[in-house]
């Protein structure tokens, strides 16, 4: 019998119509969608489902995606009858890891991703932090050259071959240069509006902190892997120091589907927007059996389960 993960993607994967079916034509996703509107005291369906400059600024951005994938995770449940073994979500994606976990509510996930968005977006002055993608370089080479340098970091091991770094724009731009010229074949510059799992986030994460503290957390029905740790979490003890730390923290996406597979996770159901996640889970392992759910239609690609 498989031993099943739901893994949750994050910022970056959003695009207009994102859960449009499952809003459109299943009661349990219109309910996702309909309850975060009146939670948030705007119009979900408008924000992911028609034209609009909101939908890429983080503040909107974040409860978009988790109420997104959420819905999406909550009409498979009920169609579907799956049930993970394990869940985790890469960056934002761990919030809807928690709800999938019965760590957080569905609407608690929700509320706090939007504070979290704010908070993220105001932290830091536009123009002054900046993101880049490091291609076909060893982790350990990236970190070796940044080691001598402060103001940057690694926000994210997405798998091998892709690491991206984060900080002072002045700093990423020269970190850009130095990985380049230690044999990292290209350095790209991300279109993204902060720093983001930087050190330059820090009071972020600690006004993040006083949001948690009002949220119920419970114990995890299932366990969840943590991004700053790459491990599973299974007390609620540590759930809301991790999510603080998660903002200004790097990312271990790579460690963490790592750390599944060797618990014997030997099936991965991507539930959201894009397939972000499915690719990078074919560079971990490669013959990893890997589904995707964006589309209604998708989930009749289970029925081998």
């Amino acid at each position: 019998m498989s031993k099943i993960a739901f893994i949750f993607p994050g910022q970056g994967a959003q695009y207009c119509n994102m859960g449009q079916d499952f809003y459109e034509k299943t009661e349990i996703g219109k309910e996702v969608y309909d309850k975060a509107s009146e939670l948030l005291g705007f119009s979900m369906p408008e924000l992911c489902f028609e034209k609009n400059d909101r939908l890429d600024i983080t503040e909107y951005t974040q409860a978009a995606m988790v109420t997104t994938s959420i819905a999406m995770m909550r009409v498979l449940e009920a169609e579907k009858g799956i049930k993970p073994s394990v869940v985790a979500g890469l960056s934002l994606g761990e919030y809807c890891a928690l709800a999938a976990a019965g760590v957080m509510s569905d609407e608690d996930a929700i509320k706090t991703v939007r504070q979290r968005g704010i908070l993220m977006q105001e932290a830091i002055p536009n123009g002054l932090g900046a993101m880049a993608a490091i291609l076909s370089m060893e982790a350990s080479e990236i970190e070796e050259v940044l080691s001598g340098m402060e103001g940057v970091q690694i926000a994210n091991y997405n798998c091998p071959g892709q690491i991206v770094i984060s900080g002072v724009k002045e700093k990423v731009e020269e970190a850009n240069e130095k990985l380049l010229s230690a044999g990292a074949k290209r350095a790209i510059m991300l279109n993204v509006s902060g720093p983001f799992h930087s050190e330059m986030l820090t009071g972020a994460g600690e006004k993040l902190g006083m949001v948690l503290d009002k949220v119920d957390i419970k114990d995890p029905v299932i366990p969840y892997v943590s991004n700053v740790t790459a491990q599973y979490v299974t007390n609620k003890s540590v759930v809301k120091e991790l999510l603080k730390k998660q903002v200004s923290s790097s990312v271990r996406w790579q460690q963490s589907v790592e750390t599944m597979l060797t618990d014997g996770v030997d099936t991965f159901i991507e539930i959201g927007p894009g397939k972000t996640l499915a690719g990078f889970m074919k560079k971990i392992k490669r013959d990893a059996n890997v589904f995707n759910i964006e589309k209604l239609e998708d989930l009749d690609k289970l029925s081998v389960l």
